[in-house]
């Protein structure tokens, strides 16, 4: 247990090849969360995902993707089949619609009925990524004036981004809804809700989830702008954050995505809340068996950063060579983790609101404990995951062993930094007996090995009280003790 990687691996799946062998693949190769892709899935697909990883394993987390509120291109007229040619000058009109109108050579239609108010002459309409960009050259109530700045082709249901541009769209949308719905039921653990702009995105998930009083967290995807610009907000009022790089790029110059990166995750790390960088980490994986050099700097610059998490999307949906790809990532932390110089625990950042709150006081000083003397792992017991997930965002050196008395708070702690969370399934009120079960986990250790325990005086449900330092043999001798006095 020493060896494990401290940065965890979300892997998306999909449902044309779920087996259970699959599964098995990829979480011996290290994988720790499943992400599911609401975009690219149907409901029925997504529940045969969650059947199969739950039969393999149900301490595997699942985390679903909302499609979120984006702006596309219209479905094509059937006259011009798959794409449509246009050279650099030419001008179309954009119009907002419902969705039902097609797009043709004259008129673009987008998906967005109020569109044309939100957008000002000037602005930039970036399509397929950027693969086509319209730059706004005038305006009328009904309908922009558009003109291509260079050669492309457009094509069905192509994603449109707006830079710098404030539109109204829904923070919930109908397919959006329904799939919050299907998570609920399906026993689901992380929703990563898709281009939130603000604390009201969140809340408009949240009350889905409230409505049914579902533990489920959300995971803000920071991908425009508009997201950036409310950042700090959106940290506080979300259980995580995801830095989807695709979009973001979109909308930022390239050249400013890594500074944007390593700040959004210092942020994280100050407010204790889990971050995973996403996007295109090992993309040449999806054809070929090895990584390009660019992409493994690119793997390991994300983990010198601390992040809890990276995330492999085609990779591991679609790509040839899922289980190498995942293997791969691992092998990467793993080796860039051994680097003690740099992965100094971060016991003096000026953590957010940690001077009031004593789970926090006390993770530090576990964590500033574990770095000091000998010790061999930090262990606690926890109810909600809480301060696991505080424990991860001190960083220290030592694996975290986390026993955990729900399965729901087992999983969400498989995507917390260092934390290897174990189900309890014994009686709560055998005081100190859940270190016995850590001990078991952890493999050999001598009498003479140090813990650092967070514990509860109170019981799981009063939250950690106190930080404790002992061997193994004072541990399993009181614990006969406690054992004895309860018979």
């Amino acid at each position: 247990m020493d060896k494990l990687k401290k940065t965890k691996i979300v892997a998306t799946m999909s449902d044309f090849r779920c087996t259970e062998e699959f599964v098995r693949q990829l979480a011996d190769a290290g994988m720790d969360v499943v992400r599911i892709n609401s975009a690219h899935v149907t409901l029925e697909g997504a529940s045969r995902i969650v059947e199969t990883v739950h039969r393999v394993n149900p301490a595997i987390p699942v985390m679903i993707d909302t499609k979120g509120p984006e702006i596309r291109v219209t479905t094509l007229a059937p006259e011009f089949g798959e794409r449509i040619e246009f050279k650099a000058g030419d001008r179309v009109a954009v119009r907002g619609s419902d969705g039902s109108d097609a797009t043709t050579r004259e008129v673009v239609f987008m998906n967005v009925p109020g569109i044309v108010a939100d957008i000002p002459v000037g602005a930039r309409m970036l399509i397929a990524d950027g693969e086509v960009e319209l730059r706004v050259v005038g305006k009328s109530d009904s309908e922009l004036a558009c003109e291509f700045v260079g050669d492309g082709a457009l094509r069905s249901r192509k994603s449109v981004n707006v830079p710098g541009v404030s539109i109204d769209l829904p923070s919930v949308t109908d397919k959006d809804r329904r799939f919050i719905e299907w998570a609920i039921s399906h026993d689901v653990d992380f929703i990563a809700h898709s281009f939130v702009r603000s604390v009201r995105d969140l809340q408009a998930v949240q009350a889905i989830l409230d409505a049914h009083g579902s533990p489920i967290k959300i995971i803000s995807k920071i991908e425009n702008q508009e997201g950036l610009d409310n950042i700090d907000e959106i940290i506080e009022a979300s259980y995580g954050i995801m830095v989807a790089r695709g979009d973001l790029g979109v909308e930022l110059p390239a050249e400013v995505i890594p500074n944007t990166q390593r700040r959004i995750v210092e942020k994280c790390i100050s407010a204790k809340r889990p971050v995973i960088i996403a996007t295109q980490m090992l993309y040449s994986m999806v054809r070929n068996p090895r990584p390009t050099r660019a992409e493994v700097s690119d793997v390991a610059s994300a983990i010198y950063e601390r992040v809890d998490a990276v995330m492999l999307s085609d990779e591991t949906a679609m790509g040839d060579y899922p289980a190498e790809a995942v293997a791969t990532m691992a092998r990467i932390a793993r080796e860039i983790e051994r680097d003690e110089s740099h992965f100094k625990p971060m016991v003096d950042l000026d953590m957010i609101s940690v001077n009031h709150e004593i789970t926090a006081q006390l993770a530090r000083s576990a964590v500033r404990a574990s770095t000091n003397l000998p010790i061999r792992y930090v262990v606690l017991d926890t109810k909600t995951g809480r301060t696991g997930r505080y424990l991860a965002a001190f960083r220290g050196q030592k694996t975290v062993v986390a026993v955990c008395y729900q399965l729901h708070a087992q999983r969400i702690l498989a995507l917390s930094y260092g934390v290897v969370p174990i189900l309890r399934k014994q009686e709560l009120c055998d005081r100190y007996h859940f270190l016995t079960d850590a001990m078991e986990v952890v493999g050999h250790l001598e009498d003479s090995d140090l813990l650092a325990i967070v514990g509860g005086s109170f019981g799981p449900d009063g939250g950690a009280s106190y930080v404790e330092i002992a061997d193994v043999k004072r541990i399993r001798e009181r614990n006969e003790y406690s054992a004895c006095q309860t018979h």
